[in-house]
């Protein structure tokens, strides 16, 4: 692989989001006889080069929330390099494009999202247990981005087909959900008839709360929601009826 370019890539492959990409006349230059604008001298701690990963980290981080600001159609790469920090030609570096750039940070927001959840869940003392941290940890004030930027993301695949990173996450997580509930009914906490098609149905259940929560029409709230899945859960799981 070529050394890592300092300078700018190539013009028509950096796309930009609405106004937030507005950089004034292409291809103008200073005045004849007059001296462009001075360039700040860049400290040599930052001019030392960071890991592949690294660099790439930071990329996908500071993708998420433009994404989340603007929309996945609307950001290009000139803003991802500009609110990470780097050039367009760092960005095309690491990356092909920005649907690779939104496919790679939804999946690190799948990672950093269910992960935590699905080993909270399955570490619970009774399958009981779990089930309540499952229902408390899927809408919280802290999901709304991650739902906001999964569906954003869908929605932007122009019929290209999901991505198969988020696709296997999404498979990974329902067979955590399926584990806890086979793990409670194995341990006579619950009488389940079709673990698999529980958590098919909870899983389908929970995206369409969350779509429903983000469009606000109408008005879904955090603890309403939790609400019908607790109700669902109940009704599969043979588990006394929530108050």
């Amino acid at each position: 692989m070529s050394a890592e370019p300092a300078g700018a890539a190539d013009p028509a492959r950096t796309g930009s989001a609405g106004a937030t990409g507005a950089t004034g006349a292409a291809g103008a230059g200073p005045a004849p006889g007059r001296a462009g604008p001075k360039r700040r001298a860049v400290a040599p701690a930052s001019r030392t080069r960071q890991p592949t990963e690294v660099r790439r980290r930071l990329i996908l981080e500071a993708a998420v929330p433009l994404v989340n600001e603007h929309g996945a159609r609307r950001v290009g790469l000139r803003d991802i390099a500009r609110a990470a920090g780097v050039s367009v030609g760092t960005v095309t570096y690491h990356f092909g494009g920005v649907r690779e750039i939104i496919g790679e940070a939804v999946a690190m927001e799948i990672d950093g999202y269910y992960g935590p959840l699905g080993e909270r869940m399955l570490s619970a003392p009774s399958a009981a247990e779990g089930v309540e941290v499952l229902v408390e940890g899927v809408f919280t004030a802290e999901t709304d981005r991650h739902w906001r930027l999964w569906f954003d993301s869908w929605a932007a695949e122009d019929g290209q087909g999901p991505d198969e990173r988020q696709s296997r996450r999404y498979r990974e997580w329902s067979a955590r959900v399926a584990e806890l509930i086979r793990r409670g009914t194995a341990a006579g906490e619950f009488a389940c008839e079709d673990v698999e098609e529980t958590a098919t149905r909870f899983n389908a259940l929970v995206d369409g709360l969350a779509l429903r929560r983000l469009r606000g029409a109408p008005p879904l709230s955090n603890a309403q929601a939790r609400a019908h899945v607790r109700r669902f859960l109940a009704a599969e799981l043979g588990l006394p009826a929530p108050d």
